[in-house]
């Protein structure tokens, strides 16, 4: 009998029709898992999993606080063997149905785009506003221009978000070509990813994760094979399920935690884990599908260049908070990912060698490639005189051995950089028959590509490369870095300091003044800083981290750095104390006010959000700043129309006159609440765009993006759309991170689809912007909903006297932070246990573990119900019109409703009762009515603003998804629970001196830590 899924009523409401193949898949699973289980541990295990699932309510939520005593009995009375083997069995059981459902997702897109491929034509909608809509909107908002339905783009096209649906929907709606074409051109998405990791599986467990895909992959095509022919059985698919069995037992003799705390260059070989395995060799299949789409629908238009979507990195560049990212870490990585690269392209030419075969006999080739080849032989003659003879009638694949030979030759010299010692000779001196640059080696693929076109042939393969390199370079990914902002101020006041060139301190000084001294001396080219550095620790290393990025700029050509990103940015100060640092290391030009570097403010909590027009508006005022932008004082004026007398050279910052500015929803969310922080940023990004355009800046906004919906999570297609209008104009640039990295790159197709969504929305947002953000008195209401839900957020979190005691008692905050999951502090300064220092990504993970997700909802319902009390049937219409039109309203709802579909109020109060001590009962009890209170407001108001008689009835396959792990989850949390106050009580015990536990603190540790391997698994985000 299945473990999880017992009922075959609950089956059948969870898995619908169309769902059975994703029924069959996780059951096949499910089974498999059990018989590993009984076979390791004996059927006492497998009973003990039955009888803990059985604890759950049919909805999958915890009991009921007075039925908790048998379940008590049970888990307290659990050996911690046992325990641990209980936690260990459901972790497992959640990483295997994640699988399981992204080989279905996969599968589906794959159905879904060949649907679309074949289907170019729009369904027509002839859906009209009714009276009663059509009145609402006049009398509420005066908005008569107003004429399409409530339902008008809802119930959306599953082909919707790619290509081929895209582009002749856009054909449909007449939108002019030419306007298609220039959005086209400037195209410029950039996902980057990042530093501080939220997921916590580690890196062999992902091995085993993409074998157990592969498998699954087999087994489908086995049975669709003998299905084909007439049969029921196939014995390859047989032997396929016998070895995923083997795989799931391997797995289960795996260690799940990481024996050692990762360091920072662990962490850059997770994140290119998906480079190596999926992305090198999906992404030229992006280029193709768009071109393919477009030439179908618009024949006439040129494609987008290759690199229109391409990828940073934020690992091994990212210093904020992280004392192990230093100069040296940085370089390695920069080493490390053109290692990477090289490899891929040395593999992928020894490919092209066997393909590349046309003789002289029979085909001709460009002269170009002959002299080439003349060349070659001058500076290779070794390679020559090797393989002049076999090759004397295969001029490419001669050509291809020349190239091989320099790729062999970069990737030598490029380990050798990353020994510092042998670095600082190597820098100096000019290697021969070496690429210096990736655009050398493009220049020789390209070259082949044309001697093939002229007479007659192609080669896919050789054209995936080309895409591949202008794509990847050899830098592999743009490497981000970012610094907290007062590190820049306290190195400038310690330089001052020194110098004795201020009548006072520099840190005392107002933003004025600061910014008057600052752009004086980003006047004169005297240095500011001696040869010998007499300063802090901390001010050497900030100086170290800018003449680095000049170093890396040096060796591996502009592209490999060329953002500095400052977080907490608050003053126009803090920006140009950077571009100070940076002209002392060589990175800016006072003369010409030339810029090798992009300085990227991040506005994060509410007050900086706010602040932030005002402070771009003082740096755009200064002519040094405006001219860096524009790429030198002689582009600024040609910019403005005026005359220049020479040719401008080409500035090595690309494009010109783009102010890249990063906005972030962590901060903000936790400074000010989900609601709230959702309208600040929305806000801040229109009123940045509008000074942008009122000092002639093009602007690309940077989106902090979690993998939470307290962070900014959530589906990247429907975030898109939902930005303000006129914000995005083909340009876009968004985080990726912890689990969405996982849940979005594991897979080819899967990869495939999330690159070609993200890109499709942004060609939507930017062609077809919704102007329901111009709407002054909708404006005006998501100002009061704002407030409303920030007074209620604060009052709780940040007013109440007890909150961070309720905080600290029953989360499991404190274990967090031993869990080797980054590199990272858990805070921003060590020492402060308060909010302000504890960095968002352990905030919202703790609230996860419990149930309570209360940074993704908390304020919503006070906000709406406010609103809904001062009229409660017109504002009810105006509410369900917000969230049917208005992109940026459904987005926040849909999310909420989300995350409150994940909440378990009953086992929140269980770690509550459980983990509180017996004084601090009465106080936190009467934080969680507050809290209990305001989730049911907010659940009852969403379902009457969606019309829906549950959660996610809007999306039923995500419903299933929330269904299916809610139930398992909540074992896992009464073991947590249960192993958290063991390890407590020990802790204790051991700061009074007598310790009576059979077990050590380590082993008590570990079983905490599996269990929030496990719920992090479950609940499919962790921070």
């Amino acid at each position: 009998m299945s473990v999880l899924v017992e009922s075959p009523d609950l089956a059948l409401q969870i898995f619908k029709t169309s769902d059975l193949f994703l029924h069959q898949r996780l059951k096949l699973v499910e089974d498999l898992w059990e018989e590993v289980l009984l076979s390791e541990c004996g059927q006492e295990l497998v009973d003990l999993l039955k009888q803990l699932r059985a604890m759950c309510s049919p909805e999958g939520q915890a009991p009921e606080i007075p039925q908790s005593s048998s379940i008590d009995q049970i888990i307290e009375n659990l050996e911690l063997n046992e325990a641990i083997k209980a936690a260990r069995a459901f972790a497992l059981y959640f990483q295997l149905i994640n699988i399981v459902e992204q080989h279905y997702e996969q599968r589906d897109q794959l159905l879904s785009r060949r649907a679309s491929y074949h289907d170019s034509e729009i369904e027509g909608k002839n859906n009209t506003a009714s009276p009663e809509d059509t009145e609402l909107l006049t009398s509420a908002v005066g908005a008569r221009w107003l004429e399409k339905s409530l339902t008008d783009g809802q119930g959306a096209s599953p082909k919707a978000g790619l290509f081929h649906w895209l582009l002749p929907y856009l054909k449909d709606l007449n939108v002019p070509p030419q306007q298609i074409q220039r959005l086209i051109d400037q195209l410029d998405i950039k996902l980057v990813f990042t530093a501080h990791p939220t997921e916590i599986v580690r890196h062999t467990i992902r091995l085993k994760q993409r074998r157990i895909s592969n498998v699954l992959k087999k087994i489908d095509q086995a049975e669709e094979f003998f299905r084909s022919m007439g049969l029921n059985s196939s014995w390859e698919a047989e032997a396929a399920i016998q070895q995923l069995k083997e795989e799931i037992r391997l797995w289960w003799r795996t260690d799940e935690l990481h024996q050692f705390k990762p360091t920072v260059l662990d962490e850059v070989d997770y994140a290119l884990h998906y480079f190596d395995e999926v992305l090198f060799d999906a992404i030229p299949q992006l280029a193709v599908r768009f071109k393919q789409a477009l030439e179908a629908s618009f024949p006439s238009l040129k494609p987008p260049k290759n690199n229109f979507c391409h990828f940073g990195s934020w690992v091994g560049g990212d210093r904020d908070g992280n004392p192990s990212v230093t100069p040296e870490v940085t370089w390695s990585t920069a080493c490390y990912q053109r290692k990477m690269v090289l490899e891929k392209y040395i593999s992928s030419i020894r490919h092209l060698s066997n393909l590349l075969s046309p003789s002289l006999h029979w085909c001709d080739v460009l002269p170009e490639l002959l002299d080439s080849l003349e060349q070659d032989k001058q500076q290779m003659p070794d390679i020559y005189n090797e393989l002049a003879i076999r090759y004397r009638q295969e001029p490419y694949r001669l050509k291809l051995a020349f190239i091989q030979k320099r790729l062999e030759n970069t990737r030598d010299r490029n380990n050798r950089l990353a020994n510092p010692e042998e670095r600082q000779i190597l820098i100096k001196v000019s290697e021969p028959n070496v690429y210096r640059w990736g655009v050398d080696f493009l220049k020789e693929l390209r070259l082949i590509a044309q001697s093939l076109a002229i007479t007659g042939l192609k080669c896919q393969e050789l054209e995936n490369l080309i895409c591949q390199v202008e794509i990847f370079g050899f830098t592999l990914a743009q490497l981000d870095f970012r610094q907290e902002s007062t590190r820049h101020a306290e190195a400038i006041d310690d330089i001052s300091g020194y110098l004795g060139v201020l009548s006072k301190p520099y840190i005392q000084m107002t933003d004025e003044e600061k910014t008057a001294w600052l752009a004086e001396e980003l006047s004169t080219r005297r240095p500011l800083i001696p040869q010998e550095m007499p300063f802090s620790e901390r001010t050497c290393e900030t100086i170290e981290t800018l003449r680095i990025l000049r170093a890396l700029q040096q060796e591996f050509g502009p592209e490999i750095c060329q953002t500095y990103i400052i977080s907490m940015t608050n003053e126009a100060s803090d920006v140009l104390e950077v571009l100070l640092l940076a002209q002392e290391a060589g990175l800016y030009d006072p003369a010409t006010s030339s810029a090798a570097l992009r300085i990227v403010p991040l506005f994060e909590t509410v007050d900086d959000l706010k602040h932030a027009p005002g402070i771009m508006r003082t740096l755009f005022d200064l002519p040094l700043y405006r001219a860096a932008l524009a790429g030198s004082y002689e582009h600024l004026a040609k910019l403005r129309g005026g005359e220049v007398k020479e040719e401008l050279a080409q500035p090595p910052l690309q494009p010109l006159n783009l102010q890249e500015i990063m906005v972030g929803y962590s901060d903000s969310n936790k400074d000010s609440g989900y609601l709230s922080s959702n309208w600040e940023i929305h806000k801040a990004q229109k009123a940045l765009q509008n000074v942008c355009q009122e000092y002639g800046v093009d602007l690309r906004l940077f989106h902090g993006r979690g993998g939470s919906v307290g962070r900014g999570g959530g589906p990247a297609y429907a975030a898109i759309l939902a930005q303000p209008r006129s914000t995005v104009n083909g340009r876009i640039k968004i985080t990726e991170q912890g689990e969405v990295l996982a849940s979005k790159y594991s897979l080819p197709e899967l990869a495939l689809y999330n690159l070609e969504t993200a890109v499709t929305a942004v060609v939507q947002a930017s062609l077809l912007g919704s102007g329901f953000d111009d709407i002054e008195p909708w404006n005006k209401i998501m100002e009061e909903l704002s407030g409303w839900s920030r007074e209620a957020y604060r009052s709780l979190i940040y007013e109440d006297p007890d909150f961070i005691d309720f905080f600290t008692s029953v989360t499991p905050i404190q274990e967090i932070s031993l869990l080797q999951i980054s590199s990272r502090p858990a805070r921003r300064k060590s020492g402060q246990q308060d909010l302000s220092t504890l960095r968002a990504i352990p905030w919202v993970f703790s609230w996860t573990q419990t149930r309570f997700l209360l940074p993704a909802w908390y304020g919503v319902g006070t906000a709406l119900e406010k609103f809904l009390d001062a009229d409660p049937e017109e504002n009810l219409k105006l509410l369900r019109y917000f969230y049917f039109k208005w992109p940026f309203f459904r987005m926040v709802i849909s999310k909420a409703e989300m995350t409150l579909s994940k909440v378990d109020l009953q086992i929140a109060n269980h770690y509550m009762r459980e983990l509180s001590k017996p004084e601090d009962i009465e106080r936190f009890e009467r934080i969680f009515t507050q809290i209990s209170d305001e989730y049911y407001r907010s659940c009852d108001i969403i379902l009457r603003l969606t019309g829906h008689k549950r959660l996610l009835d809007g999306d039923l396959s995500l419903q299933r998804s929330v269904q299916l792990r809610n139930g398992t989850i909540v074992p896992l949390g009464f073991l947590q629970v249960s192993l958290l106050k063991r390890l407590r009580q020990y802790s204790h015990q051991a700061q009074s001196g007598i310790i009576h536990f059979r077990y050590s603190k380590e082993e008590l540790l570990r079983g905490a830590l599996l269990t929030i391997n496990g719920i992090a698994a479950g609940m499919r985000n962790t921070g």
